[in-house]
């Protein structure tokens, strides 16, 4: 070779050097790449984190926001996270909502990580596939994307990571997905994605957490799911798959996470069938679908288990025994079934156990005194079984760490026993309605002062409500409807009264006798009340001027009471009302005006009262049926019958 040519080589070869890369102050940066980012950079249109107008000049390794490969430096991650709410930050693409610009320029980046800009919008280009041939994490969570997935993103041989939840794309998963080889985390969870889940996924063999939760999937779980060996996350809750429950699953060795529930999937519990089957199964959920048979004694093979729920199937015979050979297992949901027979006395060997529940079962009495043994048991709920405890057994109130008892629907009778005010562990939450109680409300439930949720409802219990309830300063759910309580309700206002917003959020006194006025009521004082149901009573007097400070609520009914007086224009100022009914009253005068600005009202019941006039025009008022204002002789216009023109 000349040495003119040689010489000629030389040049060129540092011409393409100086071409491909820019040193600025020691920092290359591939121009491919300085190209893409300031390309991306011109696509934002609100920056409120100031991040972008950062990055100016050439050394782009230097930038908020960019990872560049130590050897290389090349640009392999993008890293812009939401920093504020997508209100103030949002992305929006100049060329008609697409990112075709962004992606054909950015042909050198490995990785780009564009999570938590919520304001990314467009559909994911075809073209993504030719250009990003080194990509290795694709990383558009959580922002607006709509739009089918390409096909061309199977081209992308060297990715790892592809991360589109939370979008609102939609279409069929494209089957070319199946020769991302390399392919470790796949997660397009809370999209719109339907049609069947490709068969071509089970050659994703490096797959290690695969998440489609929250979408329209239909069809079966592929049958060669066996095939991802080193998968330890699955997680396909909340579509519409059918069909049964793969027996291939049996044999991911590797999988600790295993969510199926919330689809229609039928048939028995295929697994395990020996011991040794799906070893690290830690947590296993196949809660409502359509799920029969009997839970398998082999069950207790699955030794690693910590939280399983099998809820809210078709699932009937006894629990098995087995299930006490689950040691490490720390909550255990089996509500909503149709198990018999009794609770296993081996449930007694569930040391780890946190929460119990078995509600909504056919499980029968007597419980065995095994289950005293649960020293760490926080949550037991057994409740609407055919249990017939006729009371409550004392060792249960012993447990040292319980704080939320369930026993609606037990067949629990006569007083509330008093040994609930001496638990070890304080009590959070107690619901003992639709049983057969008797008696007053006991003045020691004030003594609770840790107590969270009360409910007594649909028992016979009688008298007043005690004073002492003005101490429960924590509680936020009380629900004693259908007894026979009697007196004023004047003191479950002051409750967390000096608290700001008060602390209930949800109230039901309805079917018993209270009587008394309710305009001095201190309603003011519960800001957060969201549900407030005094129903069927004799309440009497106005509604109290007060409720319009009661901005959280969503739904009153003071129905079928002796209330008078016009409907206060206060009301309006509850916007976030949905339910509103006030029928069988003796309510006058006219439906203020104001009422038009209860966007949000979806239910309204104004009738048997002695209200007149027309009804405003406009909605929501006019969206409601002719029954919504029925038996009120002075009333009229839409739906009602036309006003009378004055003269």
């Amino acid at each position: 070779m000349s040495s003119q040519l040689l010489w000629f080589v030389f040049v060129f070869s540092i011409i393409t050097f100086v071409e491909g890369n820019i040193s600025i102050g020691g920092e290359a940066c591939s121009l491919n790449d300085l190209r893409g980012l300031t390309s991306f950079k011109a696509g934002i249109q609100i920056d409120s984190s100031g991040r972008l107008p950062k990055w100016v000049g050439h050394s782009c390794c230097k930038w908020e926001g960019i990872v560049c490969d130590n050897r290389t430096g090349r640009v392999i991650e993008i890293y812009l996270p939401g920093l504020i709410s997508s209100d103030e930050f949002f992305f929006q693409s100049q060329m008609n909502g697409q990112l075709s610009p962004l992606i054909t320029l950015l042909t050198s980046l490995e990785v780009i990580d564009l999570g938590g800009l919520v304001g990314l919008a467009g559909n994911i280009p075809s073209s993504i596939g030719y250009h990003l041939p080194n990509l290795r994490k694709l990383n558009l969570y959580g922002n607006n994307l709509t739009g089918d997935v390409p096909e061309s993103i199977g081209k992308l041989s060297k990715l790892e990571e592809l991360l589109l939840y939370e979008n609102r794309l939609s279409g069929s998963l494209p089957p070319s997905l199946g020769r991302l080889e390399n392919l470790k985390m796949l997660l397009l969870y809370s999209n719109q994605f339907s049609g069947p889940i490709p068969d071509s996924f089970t050659n994703l063999t490096n797959l290690i957490h695969l998440d489609l939760h929250s979408n329209y999937l239909t069809g079966q779980i592929p049958d060669r799911i066996d095939q991802l060996q080193v998968l330890k996350e699955l997680d396909l809750s909340n579509n519409s798959l059918r069909g049964k429950i793969p027996q291939s699953l049996t044999n991911l060795t590797s999988i600790s996470v295993m969510y199926l529930d919330t689809n229609y999937l039928e048939g028995e519990i295929p697994f395990p069938s020996s011991f040794g089957q799906l070893p690290s199964l830690a947590f296993l959920r196949l809660h409502n679908n359509s799920l029969s048979g009997k839970i398998p004694p082999s069950f207790g093979y699955l030794v690693s288990l910590q939280r399983v729920s099998l809820a809210n199937n078709n699932l009937s015979g006894a629990v098995p025994s087995s299930l006490g050979n689950l040691v490490a297992l720390t909550e255990l949901y089996l509500g909503g079934n149709r198990l018999s027979g009794q609770i296993p006395t081996s449930i007694g060997q569930l040391s780890q156990l946190i929460l119990l529940s078995i509600s909504h079962n056919l499980i029968q009495g007597p419980l065995p005194h095994e289950m005293s043994l649960l020293q760490n048991l926080q949550t037991l709920d057994l409740s609407f079984n055919s249990l017939e405890l006729s009371t409550i057994p004392q060792w249960l109130a012993e447990l040292p760490s319980l704080s939320k008892i369930f026993l609606a629907g037990c067949g629990i009778q006569g007083k509330i026993p008093e040994f609930l005010q001496t638990t070890p562990s304080p009590i959070q939450e107690l619901d003992l309605s639709a049983n057969n109680l008797s008696g007053s409300i006991p003045a020691w439930l004030g003594s609770l002062t840790q107590l969270y949720l009360l409910n007594l409802s649909g028992n016979s219990l009688v008298s007043n409500i005690p004073d002492t309830v003005t101490s429960l300063q924590d509680l936020g759910v009380l629900d004693l409807h259908s007894n026979k309580l009697t007196g004023p309700i004047n003191q479950i206002f002051e409750i967390g009264k000096g608290f700001p917003d008060g602390s209930l959020t949800c109230i039901d006194l309805s079917d018993n006798s209270f009587s008394g006025g309710i305009e001095e009521i201190g309603m003011g004082a519960q800001c957060g009340i969201q549900f407030l149901n005094l129903s069927h009573n004799f309440l009497e007097g106005r509604i109290p001027m007060t409720i319009a400070r009661m901005i959280s609520m969503q739904s009153l009914d003071l129905s079928y009471n002796e209330l008078s007086f016009n409907l206060p224009e206060a009301l309006a100022n509850v916007s976030l009302l949905e339910t509103l009914k006030l029928q069988k009253n003796h309510f006058t005068g006219k439906i203020p005006i104001g009422f038009l600005e209860l966007r949000n009202l979806k239910e309204l019941d104004l009738s048997d009262n002695l209200l007149e006039g027309e009804i405003p025009v406009g909605e929501p008022l006019i969206n409601f049926p002719e029954s919504s204002y029925s038996g009120n002789k002075g009333l009229c216009g839409k739906p009602l019958t036309p006003c009378k023109p004055r003269f």
